[in-house]
């Protein structure tokens, strides 16, 4: 297979079908085998991405935190088994340990489950709280647990918040700095910061802003009504806001396998996925065997042996990076758009992992090309009208409707956002749409979306 054909090829065809804005770098034992970049860096499409394009990386930032942590174990600072109350007395999560934090098993709530208090202090008090603010968030909010410490695993940024805060207060260095001087400069990551652009400005000519799709339109995301609020979490650190190019974390990738930033020791206690206090794995996605060590998700690639990896996601940004370590590979893409066909998205990254695993890729096919060609609408008008809300859902279908000759739902999203969308039917009673990869099944006076059941009212 030439993989630099292949993923050309797959890049493009995303590109063209509304499912790839961004930059891509394939490697294998240190050289570069496919690189390139497609799309803007603007909304209005004014500014064409380059391969030396700087993106935010969003949740691939927590790699980042949890080397910062090993070195801090490295010089006896902490140890994973210390309790995060010898640090932060008044936290109010006792029994929680710095592996907890790192493998997601503390049970501390999600600050996303809690977004109000940021934007609140964001609006009235006109600023953006910064991270050392986490504390008084935990301590004011007094969210329940998920679970006892290492009783489960449910991913937690705000765990990575105080480990963010951690370094910073052992180190006596600014979160920024450390992650600068310590790891930045000795991989060679010279276009590479810790920065917060939202509530700052952009330190950097070649950025990729986050644009989102709304009403039809590209919008940045400060500038839309839906997603201005995350400038409120833009002073934040540890869960994200490091900002790269495809080049830098190629640098990165090999920093780490010739061991300049880590040793292979610290990065074998990094990749070694979490357990729970049952002794039983702590399993992050079951159905790709995917535990989560310190800052990256941890699995098997068959031949190609262990591959650690880590996915970011914001409004306009979707961003992946993954490490064949025994087969001495790396794959980064980064994407700043919101797609305008998820299955198109979807179809990218799935044939872009597949082709670093010497797999022919799937075709890309959006929901137009997979929906029913002239579909008998004769028992429509029979869905239409109002469905309950469960609880617990991510989505709600609020009420189904006729509109020119087509079904659309009004639906409500987990912040509460409204949103009318078109149902395309991709088979019998079952229908797709284009802004997620959610299908929805109409049955006997109920509506089904995946596992969830919606009487009809």
């Amino acid at each position: 297979m030439d993989k630099n054909t292949r993923m050309r090829e797959l890049a493009r065809e995303a590109h063209e079908k509304g499912g790839f804005n961004g930059a891509w770098l394939y490697a294998e034992k240190g050289e570069i085998v496919s690189r390139g970049a497609l799309g803007f860096r603007d909304p209005e499409g004014t500014l064409p991405i380059t391969e030396d394009t700087v993106f935010q990386l969003a949740s691939v930032s927590k790699t980042f935190t949890a080397a910062a942590v090993m070195l801090l174990m490295r010089q006896g600072l902490l140890a994973p088994e210390d309790e995060i109350t010898k640090f932060f007395p008044d936290i109010p999560y006792p029994g929680v340990r710095i592996r907890h934090l790192l493998n997601h098993t503390s049970g501390i709530p999600d600050y996303f489950d809690d977004m109000e208090w940021f934007i609140r202090i964001w609006k009235e008090e006109k600023r953006v709280p910064g991270n050392d603010e986490i504390l008084r968030f935990l301590r004011e909010t007094r969210a329940k647990p998920y679970f006892a410490p290492g009783e489960g695993l449910h991913y937690s940024n705000t765990g990575y918040n105080l480990l963010a805060l951690l370094v910073e207060r052992l180190s006596g260095t600014p979160y920024e700095a450390f992650l600068q001087k310590n790891i930045f400069e000795p991989a060679g990551m010279d276009s590479t910061r810790c920065c917060h652009i939202r509530r700052d400005g952009v330190p950097f000519e070649d950025y990729a802003r986050a644009i989102v799709l709304e009403d039809g339109r590209y919008k940045a995301d400060i500038d839309s009504e839906e997603y201005s609020d995350v400038t409120a979490f833009d002073g934040l650190n540890g869960d994200d806001y490091v900002y790269t190019t495809i080049f830098d974390m190629f640098r990165w990738d090999r920093a780490l396998h010739e061991g300049k930033v880590l040793t292979q020791e610290e990065q074998q206690l990094m990749y070694t996925p979490g357990k729970l206090n049952s002794g039983e794995d702590a399993v992050y996605d079951a159905e790709n065997g995917l535990g989560y060590g310190f800052g990256w998700f941890v699995g098997r690639g068959g031949d190609l042996g262990l591959i650690v990896s880590h996915s970011g996601g914001m409004p306009g940004v979707s961003t992946w990076f993954e490490r064949f370590v025994d087969a001495d590979r790396v794959l980064a893409f980064f994407l700043n758009r919101d797609p305008e066909d998820y299955r198109a998205e979807a179809g990218f990254w799935s044939g872009m992992k597949k082709i670093a695993r010497d797999q022919e890729p799937g075709p890309i096919r959006t929901i137009e090309e997979i929906a029913v060609r002239d579909p008998d609408k004769s028992g429509w008008e029979s869905f239409c009208g109002r469905y309950e809300h469960p609880e617990g859902a991510d989505l709600i279908v609020d009420e189904v409707f006729m509109k020119d000759g087509e079904l659309h739902a009004n639906a409500i999203d987990e912040d509460g956002d409204t949103m009318t969308f078109r149902l395309y039917p991709i088979g019998g009673d079952v229908f797709g749409r284009k802004g997620g990869m959610l299908t929805l099944k109409f049955g006997d006076g109920c509506l089904v979306m995946d596992d969830l059941t919606c009487r009809k009212l």
